[in-house]
């Protein structure tokens, strides 16, 4: 189910000199593995059974006999993969998932949002949701799915959704962390930072694909059914930071830093939240394919964050005096990108684009992709090189330093043949890294 296909594989393997194809080809392997690993229908279907009366969810068991209906609720870029998975574990009365992907299911309902940005879609796919989760009562079960893209794809702004989106559209584009974005998200929201879970008495079970450095769930996708950390006050500190202007915004935010707001909820009694897979377990996984294939394989860090172009060049330099060889290093972990220029790509490949120079003749090659198969403004994954890639580069009349600048990573990458396509992948764990020392 969801198989995952790198649909250029055969040429991405190729394009490149006999030395390094190999290489080339056993890091793309262990990628698509990794893919095919965390898509949201395997996962679910290895952490959920059904047993007697009794609903299993890793170490956590639900009584099933006292519930009177069971409702499925998810949003997410692969909250369709995991509600595949979820019908064929249980029987469910009703349910509705809001994703990117038109996905064929039995009874839930599949709604279609836009991300990363949210659009009226969106908001009346969320009402909808909202009509179902304000059904269920007190003796009702709901599980919940939740995966990155989350927050764009349940909105429910107490703004004008233009004016949400445009300051979603600024703090992005000035590079700031995913957790500031959804703090302000959140306090900008009627149904995020547990809000969500306050509109029902219902017993909700979140299952959770993490898509965040350390797994706060109440941030992942907003944290709709968690208590909440955060504060106005956090909010309006972030909107000062980044100096956002927009009056709607600013106006919400300083109600609630004055009291005339209640704040999101720091305690909730109805809800258990789950994490069911993170970027640890993808990891963890291509180590252990690596190591099938006969390579000394070593997990450099499952948190790598900061400026992309910054964590590309510190990656190639942990590489090139790795001391032992064949290896291959793995990293996981979500960057950023500041963006300065009008150009196409996104993190993942502006990071290998930042590493190209540094690879330039050694025996390296090095992939970065986003598991979820999106890649900042490009059609592409992520990208990879190795040290023959400047070279390819100059012959084609192209300057590495040149596209780094005007962020256009995706165009470099797509002249030369090196930008990895996997269309829909059903997952979102963050990015990886995969470099492999020859």
């Amino acid at each position: 189910m969801f198989f995952i296909v790198i649909t250029n594989f055969d040429a991405l393997w190729k394009n490149t000199g006999t030395r390094y194809q190999k290489a080339r080809k056993d890091a793309l392997e262990i990628l698509e593995r990794v893919l095919e690993k965390m898509n949201g229908y395997r996962v679910v279907k290895s952490s959920v059974s059904v047993k007697g009366d009794y609903l299993n969810i890793n170490n956590h068991r639900v009584n099933l006999v006292s519930r009177r209906n069971i409702f499925l609720l998810g949003i997410g870029k692969a909250a369709g993969s995991m509600a595949k998975a979820m019908e064929e574990i249980i029987e469910f009365d009703d349910g509705i998932v809001i994703t990117t992907e038109e996905v064929t299911l039995n009874r839930v309902r599949v709604l279609t949002g836009t991300h990363p940005l949210p659009s009226e879609e969106n908001v009346r796919a969320t009402d909808e949701a909202l009509g179902l989760l304000e059904r269920a009562g007190k003796k009702d079960l709901i599980i919940f799915l939740i995966s990155g893209g989350g927050s764009s794809l349940l909105c429910k702004p107490r703004i004008p959704l233009q004016s949400m989106i445009e300051v979603t559209e600024e703090l992005m584009l000035k590079g700031c962390t995913i957790e500031e974005l959804n703090t302000v998200r959140k306090h900008l929201s009627l149904v995020k930072g547990g809000q969500l879970a306050q509109r029902t008495e219902a017993h909700i079970i979140s299952l959770i694909m993490s898509d965040i450095i350390g797994n706060p769930v109440d941030c992942i996708a907003s944290g709709p059914t968690s208590p909440d950390s955060t504060t106005f006050a956090d909010a309006l500190r972030i909107l000062k930071q980044y100096r956002i202007q927009n009056r709607d915004a600013l106006q919400v935010i300083k109600k609630g830093s004055n009291g005339e707001i209640a704040e999101t909820p720091s305690h909730l009694n109805n809800v258990d939240n789950i994490i069911i897979a993170d970027i640890g377990m993808a990891c963890s996984h291509a180590r252990h394919l690596a190591e099938m294939k006969g390579y000394h394989a070593r997990v450099i860090g499952t948190g790598i964050q900061g400026e992309a172009r910054e964590i590309g060049k510190a990656l190639a330099e942990y590489a090139m005096f790795f001391p032992r060889s064949p290896s291959i290093i793995i990293a996981g972990g979500e960057t950023t990108v500041t963006v300065k220029g009008e150009g196409r790509g996104g993190r993942n490949q502006e990071l290998v684009l930042a590493a190209v120079t540094h690879l330039s003749h050694e025996p390296l090659v090095f992939i970065s992709c986003g598991t979820d198969g999106i890649d900042g403004n490009s059609p592409a994954a992520g990208a990879v090189a190795d040290g023959e890639s400047l070279e390819k580069a100059y012959r084609a009349g192209m300057k590495p330093e040149e596209y780094l600048e005007r962020n256009d990573s995706y165009s470099f990458f797509h002249a030369l043949g090196d930008d990895i396509i996997t269309g829909y992948t059903g997952t979102n764990v963050m990015d990886i890294q995969i470099m492999v020392k020859l």
